[in-house]
């Protein structure tokens, strides 16, 4: 399984950026995708899941900015950020799992975002 991120950059504060990730080698419909972030010296933390019937969940500190979503025809799932703050600066990740798994074992390589104030 491969996970490949985009869409990453530089914004200002208040502004708006969508990262997507294609994924190959998995049968893409069946498997709950989520993104984490990882801030400098901070540890990975999850930021938005969608399971393979579209229920979604965020962190809260990212509720009624972020939406997650996903196409099963492209085989991409994608996190519209808006209203960005500095502290929402990271390197962002895709991550997936089947639907009944408790883990995620697969990871994109991340792409950055930085949000300026």
């Amino acid at each position: 399984v491969q996970l490949v991120e985009s869409g990453g950059g530089m914004v200002q504060a208040g502004g708006s950026l969508r990262v997507s990730c294609v994924a190959s080698g998995t049968i893409f419909s069946i498997n709950t995708m989520a993104w984490y972030r990882q801030a400098p010296g901070k540890q990975r933390v999850l930021v938005a899941r969608i399971t393979s019937g579209d229920d979604t969940n965020y962190a809260d500190s990212v509720k009624g900015r972020f939406t997650i979503s996903r196409d099963n025809a492209k085989n991409t799932v994608y996190l519209q950020m808006n209203s960005l703050k500095p502290e929402d600066t990271a390197v962002y990740y895709c991550a997936a799992r089947r639907d009944y798994e408790s883990s995620f074992r697969y990871w994109g390589q991340g792409t950055q975002v930085t949000v300026s104030s």
